[in-house]
């Protein structure tokens, strides 16, 4: 749901009546008895007024603020004091022991519940299929006619507002499909993706009494005022704003759509067994769309269980919440059940209000910054990361940090896949387009019996063009949508965590282009993957940097300084650890070819700074002295072209940059060269630098004889 804790720009305060709740200060709106599933319930009506008062921001106690930076610091996800951590893992198994009957994802189930209520099954089908039935005419008139292309966007209209009349399922189903290009084209993509999940609220009294029944004590007994009207409502639930009687805290209380349950496993029952007709009738769909269906109707029915919600939430603080600029929200668990969640309040914007972000002196670039930076370790560190990314789900703080909201949703992208996503990165800089087609295969986007052959010169035709700039200037959106155009035609399978990505990206940059529309989130991304290329040990990023840095036997020392430049932009680069993994492989047992290739470097190099040194030395003495040396020689005193003399020093000047790149990186220190004169102890360190000590007298040597057979007789050598 969008947005656990709202947006507030105008704060006011929630008090308890004088003299406690009475019968006076009960909304008449609230019944006191209520009839559900046949059973009389007992509903207590709201015991709250909600008051107008002066700006003045709810105060969060200081014990909650999450703060932290350094990634050696644990975050503190324990609130201290009032709870310790013995106290709060009770309070986490009591929540559990409450949720223990919490409805999961069955197809086996829902075979069994609905194949016995045909009427219930009848009715709700001919209520979607007069909806999806007169989309689907219109389509095949279109294709009839042959404007099927002209009229995409307009038939994505029609078919976001059909999902949106048909209820939370369909809702839930096309926000769903607005991450995937290999079902949609670009057109759907865009409207779904605008779908809001936004629903008329259900009575209070109904709200108050799950509350009552889940928790198992009175309502004001856990409050001591609770908003009268909810402050968002959803697809799945409602939230409302409260006040802890146990201590004061201000929390959001989001509590679940009464018989949500009911319509989604119908839906699902009926959408399910479309789609094995889609499987079996509709060749243009190469995706197993019954594969798909359960799968994001398993993470709909965990998006129902509350207590798992709030799992992972803390899980999520645990791992990205250690950075001082991002903030989730801390849960309750007391007060927390299967339909029934507090969690700490959060005042703030969304982040797609610019207008009212900026007026609290804030940046929209800078917060978005921190969503990719903190999108990026989710999709490539740790793997755990938010599966529903929209603006209502990412708020800024009035302090400038970016908070996190509604973890519903989570998905894990497999560890395999995480490297294999650089490693993606780097072909494409490096257009090796069969090794892009290749990488499929370990992101799981195709099957191993697939040939890759017919992709890869749809690959060269897009990506060249795409190309034409630097990468750091290539917009995202038009290279997801290029390459979603691509995955239509073709037999991929995009997994769901690589689509939901790219999602979170694309909406990230979207809301960026607003304040800047030269903003380009792939230069903003650039120094993450940097960093990881030149620091991670993983033996794939390694390899990944080797096949980056080395080609055709030379080494690319612009792309070395490129990747250095960038990485020292990331705020955990760490020159210590640069380049190391290629220093071990370097000199370990697998190393051999890379050795070759580096005693070549070496004696290159190494040339460069003593002729480059010579060719300095010569242009400072004096013109007279200069004509004695050159006698006539258009080059020069050297026996090379111009050409080959400024090649030299160009090389020199560039191993002298990126070693000043190094130097003045914040976490520099001179004992960075330590593990290097550790390493130079081994017999493989000796045995390689005895091969660079001969490699570099043979070239000088060679050097030395073309200088004495070119110059004349007359003029001694040593002047050089």
């Amino acid at each position: 749901m969008g947005g656990v804790a709202v947006a507030v720009l105008q704060p006011f305060t929630l008090c308890r009546p004088r003299g406690g709740w009475t019968p006076t200060t009960r909304p008449r709106s609230c019944a006191v008895k209520s009839r559900r599933n046949g059973i009389r319930v007992r509903v207590k009506p709201a015991r709250a007024a909600l008051v107008e008062a002066r700006p003045t921001a709810i105060r969060v106690r200081d014990d909650d603020v999450v703060d932290g930076g350094d990634r050696s610091v644990k975050v503190q996800i324990y609130r201290g004091g009032a709870v310790d951590r013995a106290d709060d893992i009770q309070a986490e198994a009591r929540a559990l022991a409450r949720a223990v009957n919490a409805s999961v994802y069955s197809p086996e189930f829902l075979v069994v519940k609905y194949g016995s209520s045909p009427v219930k099954v009848i009715r709700r089908t001919l209520k979607i299929l007069t909806g999806l039935g007169s989309f689907g005419l219109k389509l095949l008139i279109d294709q009839r006619k042959g404007v099927i292309d002209q009229n995409k966007r307009r038939r994505a209209v029609e078919l976001r507002q059909i999902f949106t009349r048909l209820g939370p399922t369909f809702v839930k189903l096309g926000q769903g499909l607005s991450t995937r290009p290999d079902v949609c084209p670009t057109e759907y993509l865009e409207e779904l993706s605008e779908l809001q999940d936004a629903l008329p609220t259900f009575p209070n009294a109904e709200a108050f009494a799950c509350i009552e029944k889940e928790l198992g004590v009175p309502l004001d007994s856990i409050y001591s005022c609770i908003s009268p009207s909810p402050i968002a409502a959803a697809s799945l639930g409602q939230v409302y704003k409260a006040k802890l009687k146990s201590s004061g805290q201000v929390v959001a209380v989001k509590v679940q759509r009464p018989g949500i349950e009911e319509a989604i496993g119908l839906d699902f029952y009926l959408i399910r067994n479309l789609g094995f007709v889609i499987n079996k009738y509709v060749d243009v769909v190469t995706t197993d769309v019954v594969a798909l269906i359960d799968e994001f109707a398993c993470r709909v029915y965990q998006e129902l269980n509350y207590v798992q919600e709030g799992q992972n939430a803390r899980r999520f603080k645990k791992l990205y919440a250690d950075k001082k600029d991002v903030l989730v929200p801390d849960i309750f668990w007391d007060y927390t059940s299967s339909k029934v969640l507090t969690m700490e309040w959060v005042n703030g914007v969304k982040l797609n209000e610019q207008a009212a972000i900026e007026g609290q002196g804030l940046k929209v670039l800078d917060l978005v910054n921190t969503g990719i930076q903190c999108s990026l370790r989710q999709l490539l560190e740790y793997g755990y990361f938010h599966a529903d990314p929209h603006p209502g789900n990412l708020l800024a703080t009035p302090e400038g940090k970016l908070a996190f909201l509604d973890f519903g949703m989570m998905s894990e992208t497999p560890e395999e896949a995480r490297y294999a996503i650089i490693g993606h990165v780097v072909h494409m800089v490096n257009r090796d387009y069969e090794a892009m087609a290749n990488d499929y295969y370990a992101l799981d986007f195709l099957s191993p019996d697939v040939d890759v052959s017919p992709i890869v010169p749809a690959l060269r035709d897009f990506f060249d063009d795409a190309l034409n700039s630097t990468v750091s200037e290539l917009n995202f959106k038009t290279l997801v949508d290029g390459l979603g155009a691509v995955l239509y035609q073709y037999p991929f399978n995009v997994p769901a965590y690589y689509a939901l990505i790219l999602r979170s990206l694309t909406v990230l940059e979207g809301l960026a282009l607003y304040a800047d529309p030269n903003f380009k989130v792939l230069a903003a991304s650039y120094p993450y993957f940097a960093k990881r290329l030149l620091t991670d040990p993983n033996p794939y990023l390694r390899d990944a940097l080797i096949e980056l840095l080395f080609k055709d036997g030379k080494f690319r020392w612009n792309r070395l300084e490129s990747l250095l430049d960038q990485g020292s932009k990331d705020r955990d680069f760490s020159a210590k650890d640069a380049l190391q993994p290629v220093l071990k492989l370097l000199l370990g047992p697998d190393g051999e070819e890379l050795r070759t290739l580096v005693v070549k470097e070496a004696v290159r190099v190494t040339e460069a700074f003593i002729w480059g040194t010579a060719i300095d030395s010569y242009n400072i003495i004096p013109d007279f002295v200069k004509g004695l040396i050159v006698n006539g020689n258009a080059t020069g005193p050297l026996a090379m072209s111009i050409a080959e003399q400024e090649s030299m020093i160009a090389l020199r000047d560039q191993v002298i940059r990126i070693w000043g790149l190094l130097r003045t990186s914040e976490s520099f220190d001179p004992a960075i060269l330590q593990p290097i004169l550790q390493v130079l102890q081994q017999p493989e360190a000796r045995n390689l630098g005895g091969q660079v000590i001969g490699g570099i007298t043979q070239r000088l040597a060679a050097r030395l004889l073309q200088q004495v057979l070119r110059v004349p007789p007359t003029v001694p050598a040593s002047n050089l």
